[in-house]
């Protein structure tokens, strides 16, 4: 019986200990996590502090940096209307902003190398704001762009089919000209002349002229 009993009491001790082991091991996961967020919140507060100190030099470069940027926009639009495919914009503009993120990176560690990380986080918040009016503004200005490619093309269309309009006239005229002339000059330059044959004549050379 004595035997049992012990056989139980290590039984249990080793059933605490193991769950003690456990216990420990969640509560150094748990440490883990709690020192990331503590870390965090900490770079936060300093940013905050840091932010009051380096809103001049910031707004200064996020300033040219938007100028810059919108005109790259500006550029980009451009090509990408001429081709004519929004999705590769939308890709390319994508591609911009993630440049222009490193970019802004590398010009912080320059400025300031010693608050590096929080001047990207910083650097991220800030591209991430102009992002996302970069994108408000890239609707708009791909709804007016639409608008006027729309214009453009209607209006080329119509100069396209008057030139092709022109075309087969000038050339109707020029076969019936030609075969008239060839026939017969001078009845047909009396006769037909004074009807449709001269009057479109006298149109070809006074735009010649």
């Amino acid at each position: 019986m004595m035997m049992m009993m012990m056989m139980m009491m290590m039984m249990m001790m080793m059933m605490m200990m193991m769950m003690m082991m456990m216990m420990m091991m969640i509560m150094l996961k748990m440490m883990m996590v709690m020192m990331v967020v503590v870390v965090v919140m900490i770079m936060i507060m300093m940013m905050m502090m840091i932010m009051l100190k380096m809103m001049m030099v910031m707004m200064v470069v996020v300033v040219v940096m938007m100028m810059i940027m919108m005109m790259m926009m500006m550029m980009m639009m451009v090509m990408m209307m001429m081709m004519m495919m929004m999705m590769m914009m939308m890709m390319m503009m994508m591609m911009m902003i993630l440049m222009m993120m490193i970019l802004m990176m590398m010009m912080m560690v320059v400025v300031v190398k010693m608050m590096m990380v929080i001047l990207m986080m910083m650097v991220v918040v800030v591209v991430m704001m102009m992002m996302m009016m970069m994108m408000m503004m890239m609707m708009m200005m791909i709804m007016m762009m639409m608008m006027m490619m729309m214009m453009i093309m209607m209006m080329m269309m119509m100069v396209v089919v008057v030139v092709m309009v022109m075309m087969m006239m000038m050339m109707m005229d020029d076969d019936d000209d030609d075969d008239d002339d060839d026939d017969d000059d001078d009845d047909d330059d009396d006769d037909d002349d004074d009807g449709d044959g001269g009057g479109c004549g006298g149109d070809g050379d006074d735009d010649d002229g």
